[in-house]
């Protein structure tokens, strides 16, 4: 496997996103994105849940279709202005790593994150999952969105200015495994990548898919 040297990536990504906060995120409103989204709103609906947090909630793009949907929303994000984005339009967000959550365990009935956790590297990605199990009600869906790879970890070409944003680009079999060690994923499909807004990161020196999955948390004993 590829790697990059060890840095602080959390703080160069809310660098990056503080930048693009006034710049609307158009690649989370792809048909595909929100063929998946509606069918987890669906999907929350069926099973009685009232409320989702959302892990990379940016400027409340997503959050502002759950809140519509009549979900209690919780949203957290790396980029203090990303989140001042999504507050102004009435979201629940505040800023906050993954890797340390400032919830009680089992708070949330269902977790959504796209294109989130592949900002995570590989020696922290299990710290994190396991966060978002902790703050899930247990038997919880987590919904995870990603863009594939060849298990490498990678700073993004696309990027023009410093810093640029790390990847950790993960196969389908590796991403499997991953959540797999907590708890049961119970739907996992994908797509190719488009053109325009259903490209994703790269600037097309990748080869890449979409990756979306549900991982259901651990039922009480």
């Amino acid at each position: 496997m590829q790697g990059i040297p060890e840095a602080d990536h959390e703080a160069d990504l809310a660098v990056f996103y503080d930048r693009q906060a006034p710049v609307r995120n158009t690649r989370a409103l792809t048909p595909h994105r929100v063929e998946c989204r509606d069918w987890f709103i669906r999907l929350l609906k069926d099973e009685h849940r009232h409320s989702v947090f959302e892990l990379g909630s940016g400027t409340g793009v997503e959050g502002l279709e759950f809140v519509r949907a009549g979900l209690h929303y919780t949203g957290v994000d790396l980029s203090s202005e990303s989140v001042h984005v999504a507050r102004s339009a009435g979201l629940d967000c505040s800023v906050a790593s993954g890797r340390e959550l400032p919830f009680p365990g089992s708070v949330f009935s269902a977790v959504w994150t796209m294109s989130t956790l592949l900002h995570v590297p590989n020696n922290r990605i299990h710290d994190v999952v396991s966060e978002l199990v902790r703050v899930s009600a247990a038997g919880a869906p987590i919904a995870v969105g990603l863009w594939s790879g060849e298990d490498e970890e990678v700073l993004n070409p696309e990027d023009v200015e410093e810093p640029r944003r790390f990847f950790s680009r993960r196969s389908d079999d590796t991403l499997r495994r991953i959540f797999g060690e907590h708890g049961s994923i119970e739907h996992f499909r994908t797509w190719p990548e488009g053109i325009g807004v259903e490209s994703g990161p790269g600037a097309g020196n990748w080869t890449q898919h979409y990756q979306f999955l549900v991982l259901r948390t651990p039922a009480p004993n």
